[in-house]
């Protein structure tokens, strides 16, 4: 059976909508536990279809790459944030690195193949790409395409570049400098655009708020790691530069959490669907707590910042970690109330949220991993490697979920990918 391009939905159910295609929601309440199901109906014999029926009607490859979303991207950033957990474990043995270089160019593949399908989404769907940066959902995820080339600017310098070569060394600062450049633009062009054109209720805020303010913060983290390598010449801007970022990435997310709190007081809870967003909410203070101690070891051990004025690495780098253990909690409450979360309600079908459980958390471990070298503790490196065990199976289970949704059509299919308005919260 071939289905007509456009469908009408049942004026009864609440309705979601994508590029002129509306579908009903699944309002189902976190309070009774109930999810509702979407309804399609063709223009052409009125045959009613649930998109989350296993026996619905398949598509064909041509028209499930029209829902081949930004939101893909989580997989590359969520693979690029686990090759440099492995380089970063505390506890290595032989292989372990080669391994972590095998992750790294895994990521990279899959990096191209994402762009690939993006590219050929554009070009089969006429108006696609400006639906999708310019929609109220969909839009949030572009800022992802940027998380994911951080993890590969930072994977090429754990893994590709030494301190012997001089010109992958310059090269890689160039691509700090092009990256933080393009992401400004994207923190000040997505929010103007949001601001000026999106009427978005505090109630239904979801952490998917902060993500275009995401990449400007990732460059304090890419100084953090590159600095190291670099000349004292590049070295000092490139960490004035990351802090910066640094700052204004936090100082935004703080603003962002006070609305997110607010929401949750007041709404409860997202629906069970959208609940592993919230581990979104562990990566801004993580990473910036792994990228203040970063970036204060990168640091020259005396620093002569003007005529004499002396800074003292002795007395910054033990502010350092206090300021990341401090950031460090913030982000460990927002991990609590995450798994709370999903275990008190766990969702019932496979969203590309889902890898939120993985690269915030990436940060998480790492900024755990950072304090137990700077404080030489060996019980939070341990802590470190279990948690680390933990995001590996985790990371694991959604790739495989993962690919079964995209075997069985449960994603990239009309009503279940991020190109549709969920008012499931509204």
């Amino acid at each position: 059976m071939e289905l007509s391009p456009e469908y009408q939905v049942d004026e009864k159910r609440q309705s979601l909508s994508v590029s002129g295609t509306q579908f009903s929601s699944p309002d189902g309440s976190i309070r009774d536990g109930k999810e509702g199901h979407d309804l399609e109906k063709s223009d052409d014999d009125l045959v009613t279809i649930d998109i989350y029926d296993p026996n619905r009607p398949k598509f064909g490859m041509s028209q499930r790459i029209a829902h081949f979303t930004w939101a893909w991207f989580t997989l590359s950033m969520s693979t690029g944030g686990l090759a440099l957990l492995i380089y970063a474990q505390p506890h290595q043995f032989p292989g372990l690195r080669q391994i972590g270089f095998c992750v790294y160019v895994a990521n990279i593949i899959i990096f191209v193949g994402l762009i690939a399908a993006m590219t050929t989404r554009f070009v089969l769907h006429k108006g696609t790409f400006k639906t999708s940066i310019t929609h109220s959902r969909e839009a949030f995820f572009v800022p992802t395409i940027f998380l994911a080339i951080a993890t590969i600017i930072t994977g090429t310098q754990r893994y590709a570049i030494s301190e012997e070569t001089d010109s992958a060394v310059w090269f890689i600062s160039a691509l700090f400098w092009g990256y933080v450049v393009a992401s400004l633009f994207v923190a000040i062009a997505q929010y103007s655009y949001v601001f000026r054109t999106h009427s978005l209720g505090l109630q239904t805020m979801m952490p998917t708020w902060i993500l275009p303010i995401f990449p400007i913060m990732l460059s304090g983290t890419i100084a953090s790691v590159i600095a190291e390598t670099q000349p004292q010449m590049n070295a000092i801007p490139i960490i004035t530069v990351g802090l910066t970022c640094q700052g204004l990435g936090i100082s935004v997310s703080f603003m962002m959490y006070a609305h997110m709190v607010g929401r949750l007081m007041s709404r409860g809870m997202p629906n069970r669907e959208h609940r592993a967003g919230l581990f979104m909410n562990v990566g801004p203070p993580a990473f910036t707590a792994l990228a203040v101690i970063g970036m204060a070891n990168g640091l020259p051990d005396n620093l002569d910042i003007n005529d004499g004025m002396v800074l003292d690495m002795k007395i910054v780098r033990p502010i350092a970690v206090v300021a990341a253990i401090f950031l460090w909690a913030v982000s460990l409450w927002w991990f609590g109330i995450a798994v709370v979360s999903v275990f008190m309600s766990p969702p019932e079908y496979f969203h590309l949220n889902w890898w939120a459980m993985a690269f915030p958390n990436t940060g998480f471990i790492l900024a755990t991993i950072s304090i137990g070298n700077e404080l030489q503790h060996e019980v939070i490196r341990w802590f470190a490697t279990a948690l680390s065990i933990c995001l590996l199976i985790t990371y694991s289970f959604v790739l495989v979920r993962l690919v079964q949704a995209v075997i069985v059509q449960d994603i990239m299919y009309p009503g279940r990918d991020e190109d549709v308005i969920d008012t499931t919260d509204n």
